[in-house]
Parts: structure tokens; sequence; C-alpha cells
């Protein structure tokens, strides 16, 4: 069964929400209820989640499993627009960064890691990431 989530407009009228929408709904919803567990002085410890309230897992399950956008950020390039109208197949750019040196992991618009271009060992024809450091 498919779960769709409704909101009231201003004029009181039902609206059906985007998938995008109910997203942003649940992380609104979670990140308040944590708020309010986190006010109250308590610890969310991991390792004990069989110990935690029901309410608690629901919002840990629901935080944990909200999709974010990563990406592996090669390099960078400041271009004027004429520039950029300028490119054409065969254009090279050159990036911000030296061929061995590491590249980004960001999350969300956020570096979140440093690491190294790799082959996947069991598929080499697709790109993988191999973590050198993490932001603290």
């Amino acid at each position: 069964m498919h779960n769709e989530a409704h909101v009231n407009d201003p004029d009181g009228n039902t609206q059906r929400l985007s998938s995008f929408d109910q997203t942003e709904v649940e992380l609104d919803r979670a990140i308040d209820e944590l708020r309010g567990i986190s006010q109250k002085g308590e610890d969310v410890d991991r390792d004990a989640l069989g110990e935690i309230p029901d309410r608690r897992r629901k919002s840990d399950r629901l935080l944990l499993n909200i999709p974010v956008e990563v990406q592996i950020v090669i390099g960078t390039a400041e271009m004027t627009v004429a520039e950029l109208m300028e490119l054409a197949d065969g254009s090279t750019v050159a990036l911000d960064r030296k061929v061995g040196e590491p590249v980004d992991i960001v999350v969300n618009g956020v570096k979140i890691a440093s690491g190294e271009i790799t082959a996947m060992p069991g598929d080499p024809t697709r790109f993988g990431f191999r973590v050198l450091s993490t932001e603290s």
C-alpha cells in the first residue's frame, strides 16, 4: 500500500504532497522529535537501541533512511559565461586539482571526507572511492 502525505493549505483545502515534499515533511518531523529528545537531556546510545523507547527507534530509522546526495568532486573550474558558451565537442577544461591529488566526497553540499578514485575490485569497469581521511 502506497503511503501518501497530505497537508492543508491556508484556505483549508487538502493538498497531496510530492515524494520530495513528503521526504521534507518526514525530515522536519524527525528533526523536531530529535530536538525534543535532546532538550530532555537524553543521550542516544546506538549500542543499546533495544533499550530505547519505540518512539526514538522510529525516529532513528526515519533519519537513517533519508536519502542524501553524495558527490565525488575531482575538481572545480571557474569560467565566465562567455567561456562556458564557447565549450564544444573536444574542449578541455582545466580543473583546480592535479592528477594524483586527493578528491573530496561531498554529501548535500558538505565535504565529509577526502580520498582517491579507484576501480571497483569486483568490476574494474566501474569507479569507486577509497576514503583516506574524514572531516572532524
